[in-house]
């Protein structure tokens, strides 16, 4: 994203001058905020209330600190800069936002997403994205002159009041209304009828047609394309709509920056740089501070304070939309407005070396150029199993199937992970089986099984909808990253369902059990009845994941029965007619 501001900046009116005259600038900045309606709208898409409950202590703890306290710290610096109240306030909460874009995409590059940090950056990221929908909705009333009801445009503006104010509640409930009843039909017919591209182009007018519709009754696009994502994160074609968009956001965000770059005012650089640099050092103090306070309060440890900080400590992306706002409203005049914008700019700049300079000093990750990506492997043989995941799990039901003579189709994502596995034998195709063209290509609409053995929760929950609703025939066998992604996936009518870690488990149970002096036999049909029971019990618990209380009464009960049921186990541990189930190298006698 830095390349599309730097790019911008060469062809805006204060460098080459191909763009950037007010008409055409204006023309331009609306086709580039698409981009952000898109975000938003994917941003919705993810804001499934289970993930949001799982991930509440970081959101609200973490999250809501950094913006309120940046806010408030920022804000009141703008105040002894001169800005009245309101102005203060305002721009203390537009500059506490971080760039969701450039973060993201560092963390990934450099391998840092997964740390500790980089989880807790991606949870204060999602917090600030939430919190940009009340911040455009609060952007009126801190107006110069009181606002009132939405300005409607165009064919409602002949009106009568009363029904031009009746128009933006008619908006947002038929969003709703759509999204709940509506559209999961017509995306099922599209769906059904096999055309991606009519999905594709469908998904990108919803996302368009949503936005022209919010600024029709006069709110902000970005807010109404918020509003269809969560109506819609509960479809059953969420996936689709964020596989489908994804490359759009991409592009239209890359416009997005490009025409902001276009848009700054480099002749205020060159005629106040010294200025703007020490609005750059004290937006970045300060804000880097109140980030390292919070990462030292809730503890994350020296490393992962460094790098939350210096992933954090830049501008955002909204800020831009958000500060034409206020131009709009007249909150900010325009010379305070465009050295924001230069400020937000410039310490979306240095990002990259922020986080270079953290890998250096803090970071035992190697700097080491990440895999380069390659084009995915032709299969040139279909088979009636395709094992998806050839890791630490999915290696050794391959390695089963072989020897028992099936030759599966196996996709593995790792390119170096395939590379060995090749070198040592084994037929691994380079391939990403959560993309629906990939299955295609490995004959998943004649296969019989597919086993997903991948590591990526998200990936899997993906991959098992893209199946149930593209391939309904094909057998699922899946493996679940924990007892509440089991139970998740149980309820999603997936029948085979394995937990990670019951296999090796209950093998050492059962190991532990003949230590203990029980003979083989009674020890591998102990583990083989808690595996039953433990099956059972999930079928039961997965339909009161939502009622608490009924769901642990129900496992308190399974608790209580598995005792009973082994206290009345009628098989007499004492026989010694049981050789035939001790290991190789068990003692005869025991």
């Amino acid at each position: 994203m830095l390349g599309y501001l730097v790019a911008g900046v060469c062809i805006g009116p204060h460098a080459l001058g191909w763009v950037g005259r007010s008409n055409q600038q204006e023309n331009i900045l609306h086709i580039a905020e698409s981009g952000v309606v898109v975000m938003l709208f994917l941003i919705g898409l993810e804001l499934r209330l289970p993930a949001l409950w799982r991930m509440r202590g970081a959101l609200l703890g973490i999250g809501g600190s950094q913006v309120l306290l940046c806010g408030l710290a920022l804000g009141f610096a703008s105040l002894l800069a001169g800005l009245d109240l309101r102005q203060a306030l305002v721009t203390g909460f537009i500059l506490s936002l971080s760039s969701t874009a450039i973060v993201l995409q560092s963390l990934r590059e450099k391998g840092l997403h997964g740390s500790p940090g980089g989880r807790h950056s991606f949870a204060t990221l999602l917090f600030q994205d939430i919190a940009v929908i009340p911040m455009l909705a609060v952007l009126p009333l801190m107006a110069v002159q009181a606002v009132g009801a939405p300005t409607a445009h165009g064919p409602l503006a002949d009106l009568p009041a009363w029904l031009r104010g009746l128009a933006v509640p008619s908006a947002i409930a038929g969003v709703v209304l759509a999204g709940r009843w509506l559209l999961p039909h017509l995306f099922g017919y599209i769906a059904r009828s096999g055309l991606r591209e009519m999905f594709t182009a469908t998904a990108l007018l919803l996302v368009l047609a949503i936005g022209a519709l919010m600024s029709l009754v006069g709110l902000s696009p970005a807010l109404g394309a918020f509003i269809g994502g969560v109506v819609l994160a509960a479809s059953p074609y969420r996936h689709e709509l964020e596989g489908d968009l994804e490359p759009f956001k991409g592009l239209l965000l890359g416009l997005f920056f490009i025409s902001v770059g276009a848009s700054m005012d480099l002749a205020l650089i060159a005629r106040e740089p010294v200025r703007i640099v020490l609005l750059l050092v004290g937006f970045v103090l300060i804000k880097g501070l109140v980030l390292a306070g919070i990462g030292s309060v809730f503890r994350f440890g020296p490393g992962q304070v460094a790098l939350y900080t210096l992933a954090m400590f830049q501008g955002g992306e909204f800020a831009f939309v958000l500060i034409g706002q206020t131009l709009a409203m007249g909150i900010l005049p325009k010379s305070i407005a465009a050295e924001i914008n230069a400020v937000v700019a410039l310490s979306m700049a240095l990002t990259p070396l922020a986080l270079l300079l953290h890998q250096k000093n803090f970071s035992k990750v190697s700097l080491s150029p990440q895999p380069t990506q390659r084009p995915h492997d032709p299969v040139e043989h279909h088979s009636p199993v395709i094992l998806a995941g050839f890791g630490r799990f999915g290696n050794y039901i391959g390695r089963l199937l072989r020897a028992q003579g099936f030759r599966a189709v196996v996709l593995e994502t790792d390119a170096e992970h395939v590379e060995l596995t090749r070198r040592l034998g084994f037929e691994v195709h380079y391939g990403d089986a959560t993309r629906p063209e990939v299955l295609h290509a490995a004959g998943a609409a004649e296969a019989q099984l597919l086993i997903i053995a991948i590591d990526d929760e998200s990936a899997i929950d993906h991959l098992v909808a893209t199946c149930q609703k593209q391939f309904p025939k094909l057998t699922l066998l899946v493996r679940a990253k924990g007892m509440d992604h089991r139970l998740r996936l149980l309820n999603a009518g997936v029948e085979h369902v394995f937990h990670e870690l019951s296999g090796s488990a209950l093998d050492a149970g059962a190991q532990a059990l003949r230590i203990l002096g029980l003979p083989a036999y009674t020890a591998e049909r102990s583990a083989r009845r808690f595996r039953r029971h433990d099956l059972t019990t999930a079928r039961e618990l997965a339909p009161l994941r939502a009622d608490t209380e009924r769901y642990l009464t129900l496992v308190r009960e399974r608790v209580v029965a598995l005792e009973i049921l082994f206290a009345n186990d009628p098989i007499d541990a004492r026989r010694n007619d049981q050789d035939a189930w001790q290991p190789p190298n068990a003692d005869p006698d025991r």
